[in-house]
């Protein structure tokens, strides 16, 4: 029985995905981005209930990545398209909104990356899914006024974000094995400025702690290659 309940709160994952692809076609981001929330929490579930109950199973993880697919990759994606699809520019150019699924194509090729990649066990290896999805979820539910007016912003960031989704870049995750400071510097840098965005940008948060993230990670991406000795290349 208890092999069962990973994999059913992962439905509840891809449950919540499909509502929030429903809330999304009708524009209503704010419940788009709470049926995202909730997915990101059954997506956490999922896997510590793995790993307390010892389930482990190759179906489970294949359906994981099924269920992000929709949840983390499809849902942002209609977002995005009917952000584009508000603007002005869909008058010069009804096909254009449809750019906005590439969104939904590379969010699926990163999955399938992740499941066969094994350098991605205590880091990540292009921008995760789940971080992309938030980013888009936030920037509808709080600033799409603001965006559909400046569509050209949007179709830069739903390039340069689906780019980040397969890049050869290395982020960190919010994997703790101690409190050292040493050892997890980047992951309190982060935490600590998370908070004052939480408490002036509310649901629009996710925004700026994404692109927090995103900075960080490529400044220490930076940093790391300029410390290195010539040797290590």
């Amino acid at each position: 029985m208890k092999k069962h309940i990973p994999n059913s709160i992962t439905l509840l994952n891809l449950f919540s995905g499909c509502i929030g692809v429903i809330m999304a076609f009708h524009q209503q981001f704010d419940y788009a981005l709470l049926c995202m929330l909730l997915s990101a929490a059954f997506d956490f579930c999922d896997g510590m209930a793995a790993r307390a109950l010892k389930a482990y199973s190759n179906i489970g993880k294949e359906l994981d990545s099924l269920a992000d697919v929709v949840s983390f990759g499809f849902l942002p994606g209609m977002l995005a398209f009917q952000l584009l699809h508000a603007s002005s520019l869909t008058d010069t150019c009804q096909a254009l909104p449809y750019l906005a699924f590439i969104i939904t194509l590379f969010s699926a090729l990163r999955l399938a990356k992740f499941n066969v990649d094994e350098r991605q066990t205590t880091g990540f290896i292009g921008l995760a899914t789940p971080a992309n999805a938030l980013f888009w979820g936030s920037l509808a539910a709080t600033y799409k006024e603001f965006i559909t007016t400046h569509p050209y912003l949007q179709v830069v960031l739903c390039i340069v974000m689906a780019y980040l989704l397969v890049a050869e870049l290395p982020f960190f995750s919010l994997k703790f094995k101690n409190l050292h400071w040493k050892e997890n510097k980047t992951r309190f840098l982060f935490l600590i400025g998370c908070v004052p965005l939480l408490v002036l940008f509310t649901k629009g948060a996710f925004v700026w702690i994404i692109a927090w993230y995103i900075a960080l990670a490529i400044t220490n991406n930076i940093v790391a290659k300029k410390s290195a000795s010539p040797e290590q290349y």
